[in-house]
């Protein structure tokens, strides 16, 4: 026999004499634990399943040790922001050991699902038959109302495209300004070089 417990926030899938860690919970060590939401309790193929708990369902057990577990490194880092922070981190723990699962699965309960199931796939094919019996009409209305009255289109008008200031700009400028500024600079580097040969 075996049932799934709820405890802390995390479910459990637990059988008499299992040792399972837990969440810490508030308990001495050697005390008995009742833990009462229970999901599920099952018993080879026959199953009991709560919606979402199974009420008058619960799972004893036996606190055997609280403790740590083993140390996690946590690093947090954002390359070129100068940020790097490390530190460790143990979890508490509560070590129980399963002692007994009440509640368990009666065959009424096992039966009825299989019962509605079979009702179920009964009404099935039946509502298939009907499905078939049924052709879906077009409808024709929709088609009425398109033909009623076409929809005058409004004429578009273009406006012309604003000019940007700054390509004005650009043009107002003369580019051949820089021009005799190098002429110069070349005239210059040529008399020293001139000067430069009569010297020599």
């Amino acid at each position: 026999m075996y049932a799934v417990f709820r405890s802390g926030g995390k479910q459990y899938r637990a059988s008499k004499g299992e040792r399972l860690r837990l969440e810490k919970l508030e308990a001495d060590e050697g005390a008995s634990i009742q833990f009462d939401e229970v999901l599920l309790v099952g018993e080879g193929s026959s199953i009991k399943v709560g919606n979402p708990l199974l009420s008058g369902s619960s799972v004893s057990a036996r606190v055997l040790r609280q403790g740590k577990s083993r140390k996690v490194d946590v690093v947090k880092f954002k390359r070129r922001t100068n940020y790097k922070r490390q530190h460790t981190h143990r979890q508490f723990f509560t070590e129980v050991e399963i002692t007994g699962i009440s509640g368990g699965v009666g065959k009424a309960a096992v039966g009825k699902p299989a019962a509605e199931a079979q009702k179920a796939a009964a009404k099935k094919p039946a509502a298939k038959k009907a499905m078939d019996k049924k052709p879906v009409a077009k409808k024709p209305a929709a088609k009425k109302a398109m033909d009623k009255k076409p929809v005058a289109k409004k004429p578009v008008v273009k406006k012309p495209a604003a000019k940007k200031p700054a390509a004005r700009k650009a043009a107002g400028k003369k580019p051949t300004a820089k021009k005799p500024a190098k002429k110069a600079a070349a005239k210059k580097t040529a008399k020293k070089k001139a000067s430069k040969k009569k010297s020599g």
